[in-house]
């Protein structure tokens, strides 16, 4: 037996669509000012315009690593 849905039906699902869409839409808009408000406060940090070259050949003082020990292998 087929179920015939209601006028009562229909209106009932046109006011929750509407009503969904809007909530849907205002949470959208809060987060979105809410995420440009935070973007806003960052500090802006300069951007590197050159990239640095390889490093230099001699480390810094203090900051080499300790010496291997191995193994010698026969030849």
């Amino acid at each position: 037996m087929r179920t015939t849905f209601t006028p009562e039906f229909y209106e009932l699902f046109a006011v929750l669509l509407v009503a969904a869409v809007a909530v849907t839409i205002v949470v959208v808009a809060v987060a979105d000012s809410f995420l440009v408000k935070l973007l806003h406060r960052m500090p802006h940090r300069p951007r590197p315009t050159a990239r640095p070259t390889a490093p230099p050949d001699v480390p810094r003082e203090g900051r080499t690593a300790p010496p291997v020990r191995r193994t010698p292998v026969p030849r």
